[in-house]
């Protein structure tokens, strides 16, 4: 498995920024190396998709469920890659978040053979993801 974790500390109130990440549907808008989800089933706070990624235009099955303003957590249960990725925010004042992402992966066949490579691009793009995000959230 392929730990790999980022935060970032945001100027906006953890409502805003609860709307932003919980539009699951609007993803690949900031995770990009998500390219696309198509939603299978919706019950309640779970929703079963499956998304297209930039590795190699692959598709993964998830399990997403958010908990009410405080996290998100997807399973990827099937793809290239598999295991977890839990976004959670934190509440630092009235006016001022944190956001918390935590990947627990295994890169299946081949790939894993350079799950260095593979970690240093998903920090990166985790990264990027969050500035995307505080930039929406600050809007």
């Amino acid at each position: 498995m392929t730990l790999i974790s980022a935060s970032r500390d945001i100027d906006s109130t953890i409502d805003k920024v609860w709307n932003v990440i919980s539009d699951t549907d609007r993803d690949p808008e900031y995770w990009h190396g998500t390219r696309s989800v198509k939603n299978i089933k919706k019950e309640g706070n779970v929703i079963e998709r499956e998304t297209v990624i930039a590795f190699k235009e692959s598709k993964c099955r998830e399990i997403v469920t958010l908990y009410d303003k405080n996290q998100i957590t997807t399973e990827i249960i099937d793809g290239p890659v598999i295991g977890k990725k839990i976004v959670a925010l934190e509440k630092i004042d009235e006016n001022k978040s944190r956001i918390n992402v935590k990947w627990d992966i295994h890169v299946k066949g081949y790939a894993g053979l350079f799950s260095f490579f593979v970690k240093k691009h998903i920090l990166k793009g985790t990264k990027e993801a969050l500035d995307r995000i505080a930039n929406k959230a600050t809007e």
